[in-house]
């Protein structure tokens, strides 16, 4: 195979440029499928991760990558030249109708579970913290788990965001010594404010989304402790707040209310002191890798993240649901023009509506503010290769592997229930193991943050062109090519394009290792070693 492009599916007219290929270069592309070799010669200079056309594409034929349409040529296009913007436009619509074929999604459950079959037997163990007073109600028989011990301080409002950086600064030097990281013996791993600009002034479901993030955030398993801090005259008040947080436990959870103390710096530490007693009680035990809830984004892609990143991710999605795992998956503007590759792997009828329900919705959500739906990819992503929203979601969904699609959470819902120990055997699962569609924009910060509210504590982040963004949980960068990983080492944690050297299951077995390092406290992803750790929240409504 040539080491300098890639035919990703046989029936794809186009190929990607592995590295800068001048025009004039000979091409040999492997037979498979019973597709032939083809060399081609290049009639335009490539750059890497941008296509050229394997074959003459008419004008108007659709352009196929993945083995999907990715758009229709706008004029012909001959073998060996550059296709991009300038000669493909997008083939997407609105609302579509979509179908359901039970037959095709038991035939795709069967072909996963035989792939996964011998990493079932051998999931490995990780050193975590298991909760049965957090995510759950206690007393439930439940239990989440978390990949780290941490104090966080929720502002319900903005108006006390310094007041809550303050006192998480003076708790990382009362617990940590000023060095807030994660720690193999248990005890107080750092103290984290998640500062935002909301909970007074928001219109319709914006004040109850707000909350509800916030309540989520109060009960994600990262957190050992937490103090939740208030104005004392916002609109997501404490009593207000109190409605969608539900039963919490008073030993992990404290409440301030800034405006009814004098010196409200010195409360907040008493509060503090009090937290970081019951959290430093924890230890990490031995819990199998599947209890760990994983979530996979990417941002800032380019034309590798569908060949490298993205499909390395889809291997570790497919290891970690095979070991009766759960993982999410989000936004959904970018599968559009993908998503029947997912509802073809859905468990069962009542989860293809939801996911009908899901993309279609969002569509509706662009219709309602009289956008275009298709206003994608970024001018990064296209720069990189990536032309269409076609293109892009074909990349970004490889991050599903060929897991059973078994449930559909809106923006803003929690996990529930325990993670399973096993998949479901020869019969379609119906809940509780596979992959999970997760309502939320393509916005990096506000869907690593969704993912983190809904409960993953570990979140796998591909990125082509490099970003600096971190989650409240750790969020492994995983680079598509070797010169981001080179050059942006400070933000990178993994180098994807290995792949391209290395055999598929060793460096996904190498990426499993390191996320077991980094859940059991053995390994430090960038983002929290930079303090890089952020949210946002979804808004959909007017300000006041």
């Amino acid at each position: 195979m040539s080491k300098t492009a890639v035919r990703i599916n046989a029936a794809d007219s186009v190929a990607v440029a592995l590295v800068p290929l001048a025009a004039g270069t000979s091409v040999t592309l492997e037979a498979s499928d019973g597709v032939p070799a083809v060399t081609v010669e290049l009639k335009e200079d490539i750059a890497a991760g941008h296509k050229f056309a394997v074959r003459a594409i008419a004008q108007g034929e659709p352009v196929i990558k993945y083995g999907y349409p990715i758009g229709a040529a706008t004029e012909a296009v001959q073998a060996g030249m550059h296709v991009h913007t300038h000669n493909i436009r997008t083939l997407l619509a609105g609302e579509l109708d979509y179908t359901y074929d039970e037959a095709k999604a038991a035939a795709a459950y069967q072909a996963w579970y035989k792939e996964t079959e011998s990493l079932r037997q051998r999931c490995p163990q990780v050193q975590a913290y298991v909760r049965t007073d957090g995510w759950f109600a206690s007393g439930s028989g439940l239990h989440s788990t978390g990949s780290r011990n941490e104090i966080w301080i929720i502002p319900l409002v903005g108006c006390v965001n310094k007041i809550c950086e303050s006192l998480a600064a003076w708790g990382n030097a009362r617990f940590c010594n000023g060095n807030p990281a994660p720690r193999t013996d248990g005890g107080v791993e750092g103290v984290f404010t998640w500062t935002h600009p909301y909970g007074c002034s928001q219109m319709g479901g914006d004040k109850e989304t707000t909350a509800r993030i916030l309540a989520d955030l109060v009960h994600h398993p990262n957190a050992g402790g937490v103090l939740v801090v208030s104005l004392g005259c916002e609109e997501n008040n404490i009593d207000y707040f109190k409605q969608f947080l539900g039963t919490y436990d008073a030993e992990r959870v404290k409440f301030m209310v800034t405006q009814q103390h004098e010196d409200e710096i010195a409360e907040g530490r008493r509060l503090l002191e009090e937290l970081g007693a019951y959290a430093s009680r924890f230890r990490r035990t031995s819990v199998p890798l599947s209890d760990i809830v994983l979530g996979m984004k990417c941002g800032g892609s380019d034309g590798m993240s569908g060949i490298t990143a993205n499909a390395l991710i889809g291997r570790v999605c497919d290891a970690m649901t095979g070991m009766g795992g759960r993982v999410m998956l989000t936004e959904v503007p970018e599968m559009f023009g993908a998503e029947q590759m997912l509802m073809n792997r859905c468990c069962s009828r009542e989860v293809f509506n939801k996911t009908v329900k899901l993309i279609n919705g969002f569509k509706d959500y662009y219709a309602r503010h009289n956008q275009v739906c298709y206003e994608n990819p970024s001018p990064g992503n296209k720069a990189g290769g990536i032309t269409t929203l076609e293109d892009k979601s074909l990349g970004c969904v490889q991050k599903g592997g060929k897991a059973p699609v078994t449930g559909v959470l809106a923006y803003g819902e929690r996990l529930s229930g325990s993670a399973a120990s096993s998949v479901q055997g020869q019969h379609m699962p119906q809940e509780s193991t596979g992959l999970l569609l997760l309502e939320g924009p393509g916005n990096d910060i506000v869907s690593t943050t969704d993912m983190t509210a809904a409960g993953a504590v570990i979140l796998l982040f591909s990125t082509g062109r490099g970003t600096p963004l971190g989650a409240p949980v750790p969020t492994v960068k995983i680079a598509t090519n070797h010169p981001l990983a080179k050059n942006k080492s400070g933000w990178i944690d993994f180098d994807a394009a290995d792949l391209l050297e290395q055999s598929a299951e060793s460096v996904r077995d190498s990426l499993l290792q390191f996320i077991c390092d980094v859940v059991s406290g053995r390994a430090i992803t960038k983002n929290e070693r930079n303090g890089y750790r952020e949210i946002a929240i979804f808004k959909d409504g007017v300000t006041l």
